[in-house]
């Protein structure tokens, strides 16, 4: 398996908080470029209306992959349920972590930057066996993108998220942050002011944040 340079996961505080969103627009950013990038979702689940327009083919259209390198096709779950609740509810075997790690296949030669894409929050279940904390750490990421909402509660969110994804450097990407709100504002710095948390609420910024972390061992 050749490694992307830098590996990043992105997870979320919650479902529906943006996270392909995000994903897509700073994939197209880092093209934009000039950087060569790769997108994986390992598993997902979806309502059918969604067929067109599910994570993956919105994580392909960004990184101009096929659908089927980005989620491999057996593990498109249509029932809007965690992937091991949505398998169980249509019949199907609920997928393992060392099964979803072994299906995760990476272009060669290596891109620089690859964006492994969770589903719901932090501790969301993807497997029968794991969660996005799981994931992450036997991906051994280079960073990990918490993407969160900047309204009432996201400190809170966002400090258990980032204690459950504590490990490689995190980035926190407050998704729908409006600069003439007080309470957004408020939240942003005591995100970042008093705990210290790399924040961003602009894509260029993520990108810039990104391409400054060091790349990993892609020879594995």
């Amino acid at each position: 398996m050749t490694r992307p340079g830098r590996l990043i996961v992105v997870a979320g505080v919650a479902t529906e908080i943006g996270k392909t969103w995000v994903t897509a627009r700073v994939i197209e950013e880092l093209r934009g470029r000039g950087l060569s990038v790769c997108a994986r979702k390992p598993v997902q689940s979806y309502g059918p209306e969604e067929l067109g327009a599910t994570d993956a083919e919105i994580l392909a259209a960004a990184s101009g992959e096929a659908p089927s390198a980005v989620c491999p096709e057996h593990r498109w779950y249509p029932l809007p349920l965690a992937p091991p609740l949505a398998a169980s509810a249509t019949g199907r075997a609920s997928p393992r972590l060392a099964e979803l790690l072994a299906e995760l296949h990476w272009p060669s030669p290596a891109a620089d930057f690859g964006f492994v894409e969770t589903v719901g929050g932090a501790r969301s279940p993807l497997a029968e066996d794991a969660d996005c904390v799981d994931l992450l750490t036997a991906l051994a990421a280079d960073g990990v993108v918490l993407v969160a909402g900047a309204d009432l509660g996201a400190i809170n969110a966002v400090r258990l998220a980032a204690d459950a994804l504590a490990g490689p450097p995190l980035v926190v990407f407050c998704n729908r942050y409006r600069s003439a709100d007080d309470v957004h504002r408020g939240n942003i710095a005591w995100l970042a002011e008093r705990d210290g948390l790399a924040v961003e609420t602009a894509v260029e910024g993520l990108a810039d944040r990104l391409a400054q972390l060091p790349e990993g061992d892609n020879g594995s």
